[in-house]
């Protein structure tokens, strides 16, 4: 019952979440909630913008889902699941600045989101998703915005980026940037702190599994020089 038209009877019966103008991330909680429905159940949510980010983490849990706009800045989506499933690998961080921006104005909470999913989301992209990763990576740290590029740079190892790839950016940045600067500025950073943390890691033989679960325990959401509120 994959298709709309079989399950939207039911919709009637799922429980609602109105996250409009929820401050914070409000992830956690829907994803407890679903994960407590069964196959045959759903739920409706309600937010100020199309919730393109959420569509996949939802999808990876086993549900599908059907879009409405009631207004400019009300969408109301269904998510039904169809099968019970645990994501093996979940990214290590979510678009969560993204809900500071319908605070600001709801139009540009919509327009920030469609930006999002038109930069990370769209097929016409020719770069593939771990390179373009890469070049946020280093985009960030030359805009001297560290925390960004510790995010970036411990989901393109998580994605499959290989740290040999690392250790070329991290080359070209020290030849670019110069010694200097990335000894004083780069070298005690978090973005290497994480860097390292893969080389010794792997030097130990440790899995890629095994590191992407300690890059998230100590470069997560909970590290303040890392995190989006």
């Amino acid at each position: 019952m994959n298709n709309y038209e079989e399950w939207k009877a039911k919709r009637e019966t799922f429980s609602k979440m109105d996250v409009r103008h929820v401050q914070g991330n409000f992830f956690p909680g829907l994803q407890k909630r679903a994960e407590e429905l069964h196959v045959g159940e759903g739920m409706e949510v309600v937010q100020t913008f199309e919730p393109h980010p959420l569509y996949q983490e939802m999808e990876k849990l086993g549900f599908v889902y059907h879009t409405e706009k009631f207004a400019e800045n009300e969408f109301h989506v269904w998510f039904y699941r169809v099968e019970e499933k645990t994501p093996e690998n979940t990214a290590p961080y979510r678009p969560l600045a993204l809900l500071n921006y319908p605070m600001i104005d709801e139009d540009l909470g919509r327009i920030a989101v469609d930006f999002w999913k038109t930069t990370w989301q769209s097929r016409k992209r020719t770069i593939t998703y771990e390179m373009r990763l890469l070049l946020s990576f280093t985009n960030a740290v030359g805009a001297g915005r560290i925390r960004q590029a510790t995010r970036e740079l411990v989901k393109a190892y998580s994605y499959g980026i290989e740290s040999a790839a690392l250790d070329d950016v991290f080359e070209l940045l020290a030849w670019n940037q110069g010694i200097g600067f990335f000894s004083s500025e780069i070298g005690p950073s978090t973005l290497f702190q994480a860097y390292k943390m893969i080389k010794l890691k792997e030097k130990q033989g440790k899995s890629r599994e095994e590191i992407c679960t300690g890059l998230k325990e100590k470069f997560g959401e909970k590290n303040q020089e890392v995190q989006v509120l």
